[in-house]
């Protein structure tokens, strides 16, 4: 099993347009992927009621896990999308 460390960088964290962004980003991986806050239980990633539930504001930690061939290049392209301003207007903000 794979797993990440990364600091979301959206201001107002995951939710509404970043978590709808990550859920599906974590479901095209076609890989099973968790994310957790620090502490908590992992949830599934592809499920934005999930995700939203957890809570997760703007520069706070959050851990990701999958398993499965590519599981590694999955998540490193979750962390890249958690590690940038996801409601910046085109989405790639800082």
């Amino acid at each position: 099993m794979a797993e990440r460390t990364v600091v979301v960088a959206s201001r107002v964290g995951l939710h509404a347009r970043p978590a709808m962004l990550f859920t599906q980003a974590a479901a095209a991986t076609g890989l099973p992927v968790t994310i957790a806050k620090a502490g908590g239980d992992p949830v599934d990633a592809t499920s934005i009621l999930y995700v939203m539930s957890l809570g997760v504001p703007g520069g706070e930690e959050v851990t990701l896990r999958a398993d499965g061939d590519g599981a590694d290049a999955a998540l490193e392209g979750l962390v890249e999308l958690l590690s940038r301003d996801l409601d910046a207007e085109d989405g790639a903000g800082a």
